[in-house]
């Protein structure tokens, strides 16, 4: 039986290299070198501990770019080709699927949370979830995914340039939302806890103003919107207490669209939630349309990836950078795994 590396979690708060079976490729699926593994805030809660869809032990990773290494007959892929790799396994056959929705699929699978991820050598996935990376690097091809999210949100929140809004989170997935904002042409505004990492997000989402949660936040709020709240609030936190605070800042007839996720039960006024005939939208993962609306963002220079990668390690050093980056995530915005 022929081994690879790979990166596992057995439990929170721990990650060891080992040795684990490279994967029998099915008949419809390719077998993939993964090249570049972007770390990302699932990856940071899997190592906590707090992430609600999850079971132990996991080979973690789902921003992936790889290369071709073995692909079935017929497939428009060939030994060598540099790829996308699309994350979200979906059965195909669920309302959702037939309804083309697959990013909600009833039975989804994706990779790194529901089954084992890009933290190794080589994954086998379906001929179906890889994209062509049509002249982009290794390094962007795997910010594709965690940008489509930011990507499919503001899709979700019909988003145009009449809007003003506000994107509350200045991590990855806040600042993927603002920028596919500022590209529909909308007036963003970032809010976030961290004042350092909200001026950082607002120099990479150019045109984006911030706000600072705290003390008079909510008077701010009330005067540059004039009283009225935003025509679209996103939550990117992962707070339920951000959550729920956010429904005040809806304007009459706006929309909240909620990207983050929490393994708890989110509670409103419905008086105030009737009377605003407020629109409340869940964003989860994205759709293959997504993923080429951030290829092509890429191609038009439009994703300033020199700045969004902050922080890189290679396979080996790994087991003592992300428990670091965990503890203290000073500074950055993206980290990156190479494999050589």
């Amino acid at each position: 039986m022929s081994l690879m590396k790979s990166i596992v979690c057995p439990r929170p708060g721990d990650l060891e290299i080992r040795e684990v079976a490279r994967p029998v490729r099915a008949e419809n699926e390719v077998r993939v070198r993964i090249r570049r593994i972007g770390i990302c805030g699932t990856d940071f809660h899997i190592f906590e501990g707090s992430h609600p869809y999850l079971a132990y032990p996991r080979i973690m990773g789902h921003e992936l770019a790889g290369e071709i290494i073995e692909a079935p007959a017929g497939s428009r892929f060939s030994s060598g080709d540099p790829v996308i790799i699309n994350p979200y396994i979906s059965c195909g056959t669920c309302r959702a699927c037939k309804t083309g929705k697959p990013n909600c699929c009833s039975n989804i699978a994706v990779l790194g949370v529901h089954r084992d991820g890009g933290m190794c050598e080589e994954v086998a996935v379906p001929d179906g979830n890889l994209l062509p990376a049509d002249g982009l690097s290794l390094d962007a091809c795997a910010t594709v995914e965690f940008l489509a999210i930011g990507a499919h949100a503001v899709r979700r929140g019909q988003i145009g340039p009449q809007d003003r809004l506000l994107v509350v989170g200045a991590g990855p997935i806040g600042l993927g939302v603002a920028l596919f904002a500022r590209l529909a042409g909308a007036e963003v505004y970032i809010q976030d806890l961290d004042e350092a990492r909200l001026k950082q997000a607002c120099s990479i989402a150019l045109g984006c103003q911030p706000l600072v949660v705290g003390a008079g936040a909510d008077r701010e709020i009330a005067t540059l919107t004039g009283g009225n709240g935003f025509d679209a609030v996103f939550d990117a936190t992962g707070n339920l207490s951000s959550i729920q605070a956010g429904f005040a800042r809806v304007a009459h007839g706006g929309r909240y669209v909620l990207v983050s996720v929490v393994n708890e039960t989110v509670s409103f006024s419905d008086p105030e939630f009737h009377k605003r005939e407020m629109s409340l939208i869940g964003s989860r993962n994205a759709t293959a349309a997504d993923f080429d609306s951030v290829i092509d963002a890429h191609k038009a220079g439009h994703i300033p990836l020199d700045r969004i990668i902050t922080n890189r390690t290679d396979f080996d050093q790994v087991t003592e950078d992300l428990p670091r980056w965990s503890r203290d995530k000073t500074g950055l915005i993206k980290a990156m795994i190479a494999i050589d």
